[in-house]
């Protein structure tokens, strides 16, 4: 199989309530996983809050992760090289959510579902590991070897099929800040 597109699994820790909440099951650094499609991370995809200062309104979301939500966020930014009929696939599905966004909700009740190892699964209800793992599954990726269902963003983090790219501050990265900060590891490509 020819592999001449890249994709990316962004993987952050907003520090948020949730997230603290999160990682006392998973005790994973990162806990929110999210998908983009190019290294510069303008366009990236995920389940999470719609607005940033409520919580309890989620669902599928086009991330600003130039955007105060993620100022503090430390970050793991991964990539993997896909066929191109695998990328042309993942950004169908893509255009599939957005164009029915209102549909789709935050399956907070499937999250809980792994913390009991129990696949919880709820029609148009993602959390963001399980929307990573989904995507990727349905266009013949196998990330993880385990049902989406149950797919942590730690998972996801120790699969050796991504590829680290980059390692530290968010913002960092993503060129927010004017002096990078020495919590940044390396950044190739």
């Amino acid at each position: 199989m020819s592999r001449d597109k890249e994709i990316y699994v962004l993987l952050t820790d907003t520090g948020t309530v949730l997230t603290k909440i999160i990682r006392s099951f998973t005790k994973d650094p990162l806990n929110h996983a999210s998908i983009a499609f190019d290294q510069d991370l303008n366009e990236v995809y995920s389940f999470g809050r719609k607005n940033p200062s409520n919580p309890f309104f989620a669902g599928f979301v086009r991330e600003d992760i130039r955007g105060d939500f993620f100022e503090e966020s430390m970050c793991a930014l991964y990539r993997i090289q896909v066929s191109q009929s695998t990328y042309n696939n993942i950004r169908s599905q893509i255009r599939h959510f957005e164009q029915y966004q209102e549909l789709y909700k935050y399956n907070l009740v499937g999250m809980l579902g792994v913390v009991f190892n129990i696949e919880w699964e709820r029609r148009y209800a993602y959390f963001c590991s399980q929307f990573v793992a989904t995507v990727f599954d349905r266009s013949g990726v196998c990330l993880v070897e385990k049902s989406p269902l149950l797919v942590t963003p730690g998972d996801l983090q120790n699969t050796p099929e991504l590829e680290l790219v980059y390692h530290g501050k968010l913002h960092a990265y993503a060129g927010c800040e004017s002096i990078t900060s020495g919590a940044s590891t390396f950044r190739t490509a």
